[in-house]
């Protein structure tokens, strides 16, 4: 890499991490971002975020950013010093694995035209992956970094990173080196700690960090769930727990379940790792997810009145009541709802026969969702509803509040 002029980072992918990377990098150094969106790229290059992030959409507004986006990555990848891919690895329930096809479309493409640079893996993938592709592909220069961005946050955990991890193999440590030094130069955390190790500890890294938090989010829900059908006050039993130092007063809000894109997947790939090696823990995080939703199903069609015998709900009798959904995204502050938890409770209440109407204003263009009609006006979902679902509970709600069943008990994600 020449020392007098700037480095040149080309990243594919422009989701959470894709975007946050690139708007963090190209204050220092030339970015080029790639995405087959066209939109996602014209939005770029106009300096508006596609994605709601509060820190990015203020870099974008205030600093100068060496930062431009293509929709097509061949030419771009030849003058690359550091070639990122962060593009999506879906859980793909069939195969019990993560879709990584788009990584190995992107490795090809860069291998073709420069295949010496360095390529750094920030996508989330299975345990042991790396070390195919760079069997596969006879390529040392493949890296892998975890992640560990919250969404709607993801530039400003760049920014003040809790830990820089990058995983290579056999003799190259000077790129891992070099692109830990790229983060922590950019971070404004100090005295950030620096992890090297083997592209599969790397890996496992990601996934065990992310089911510690499934399980975490799994842990105070089964406590809630108990609270909840004992009559016990959760918030307080929750606040007795936490002032433990060894378990800490975070992460601890119950909700619908755990969701999102990453928690979900990730813990069910983790258990899909496992395989032959003895486990409990893993798998009853996954299952547990799954019971509290249902739980949190029965308790809203009770509150609505719906009829449920015995342990399990029948079909819902009373159709009369109309059930609001109160936003479909996962976390305050986000515009992002994929695999958010309340998907699964709506799948529920939709199979018992509930009525349900659906309050998402991100939906702009939208009439329906999942067959379900969608409300724009805040005043006419409060009017028309007689019971208000919210995974995360909003001020708009204040005046209803008698309406609303929500989990929510201190009012922050």
């Amino acid at each position: 890499m020449e020392k007098d002029r700037l480095s040149t980072i080309v990243i594919a992918g422009t989701g959470y991490v894709g975007l946050s990377l690139a708007t963090l990098l190209s204050l220092d150094n030339e970015v080029i971002a790639v995405d087959i969106n066209h939109e996602k790229v014209d939005n770029i290059n106009r300096r508006i975020s596609p994605i709601k992030d509060e820190y990015i959409e203020k870099y974008f507004n205030d600093k100068k950013l060496n930062l431009k986006a293509v929709s097509q990555g061949d030419e771009v990848f030849k003058k690359a010093d550091f070639v990122i891919v962060a593009t999506p690895t879906d859980y793909d329930e069939d195969r019990n694995y993560f879709d990584t096809a788009s990584i190995e479309s992107v490795i090809e493409q860069v291998i073709a035209v420069n295949p010496d640079v360095p390529i750094v893996i920030k996508s989330t993938i299975p345990i042991g992956y790396t070390q195919k592709i760079i069997a596969r592909y006879n390529k040392n220069n493949i890296l892998f970094s975890p992640e560990f961005l919250r969404e709607s946050q993801a530039l400003y955990d760049n920014l003040y990173p809790s830990r820089i991890i990058v995983g290579y193999y056999d003799d190259n440590r000077k790129a891992a080196s070099d692109f830990a030094q790229l983060l922590k130069n950019a971070a404004l955390k100090e005295n950030v700690e620096v992890l090297f190790m083997g592209t599969t500890e790397a890996e496992a890294v990601k996934l065990f960090s992310n089911t510690y938090l499934a399980m975490r989010v799994s842990y105070f829900n089964e406590l809630d769930t108990f609270a909840e059908l004992t009559g016990l006050d959760s918030g307080q039993i929750i606040k007795g727990v936490s002032l433990d130092p060894r378990v800490g007063d975070f992460y601890n809000n119950p909700s619908f379940g755990y969701g999102g894109y990453c928690l979900p997947k990730d813990t069910k790939q983790l258990l899909a790792n496992y395989q032959e090696i003895p486990e409990n823990m893993i798998s009853a995080i996954v299952a547990s997810n799954m019971t509290r939703k249902t739980f949190i199903a029965d308790r809203i069609l009770r509150k609505a009145g719906y009829y449920a015998a015995g342990e399990g709900l029948t079909t819902a009798e009373k159709t009369d009541v109309v059930i609001g959904i109160f936003r479909l995204i996962m976390k305050s502050n986000s515009d992002n709802f994929r695999y958010s938890a309340v998907h699964d409770v709506i799948s529920q209440l939709k199979a018992k026969g509930a009525t349900l109407v659906i309050y998402e204003p991100s939906l702009e263009d939208e009439e329906m969702f999942c067959d379900l009609k969608v409300i724009k006006s805040i005043d006419e979902f409060k009017n028309m509803c007689d019971v208000i679902i919210a995974n995360r509970f909003d001020e708009q709600l204040s005046d209803v509040e008698e309406k609303v069943y929500t989990r929510d008990l201190f009012r922050r994600d």
